[in-house]
């Protein structure tokens, strides 16, 4: 996939909501969902599928302070979060997407490049809770259908 294409297309992500990210059930791929306000004809989800991804970091953007300020399991729930506990409200069930950056020249991409035979890529993601760190080779992009859920209890 090219490079600029590429950092076109998760240039799209930034301020949009991101209500979903993690790996997929067959775990090969990484996925994030995505919320869009599409304006007056109302929002959408996007599903931004990065394959054959064989690193996955998530690390938390938040400072130690606000950490110790938001243990309270009142905390959890955005409805019942009382605000004078003064920490992180993480009830919110989405997070705000700040930056999708691909790191050209990754040591780590070369290497599985290499390894793999095929291209692959480094991007950091930023939202104002976490940091995701992916490697992977392909993006692809596409409308999430209505009852879409990436796990279901059999």
């Amino acid at each position: 996939m090219d490079t600029s294409v590429l950092q076109q297309t998760l240039n799209v992500t930034i301020g949009h909501l991101v209500v979903h990210h993690g790996y997929t059930p067959y775990m090969r791929d990484y996925e994030l969902v995505i919320y869009v306000w599409d304006g007056p004809q109302g929002p959408s989800y996007r599903r931004y599928l990065f394959r054959y991804c064989v690193e996955a970091r998530c690390e938390t953007f938040l400072p130690t302070d606000t950490w110790r300020a938001s243990l309270d399991d009142r905390l959890l729930d955005r409805e019942t979060a009382d605000p004078d506990l003064g920490g992180y409200v993480w009830g919110a069930k989405y997070h705000e997407m700040y930056g999708a950056e691909l790191r050209r020249g990754s040591e780590a991409a070369h290497r599985w490049s290499k390894a793999i035979g095929i291209d692959f890529h480094e991007v950091h993601i930023e939202t104002n809770a976490h940091d995701l760190t992916l490697l992977f080779s392909e993006l692809e992009v596409s409308e999430v259908p209505v009852g879409y859920a990436p796990f279901v209890a059999d």
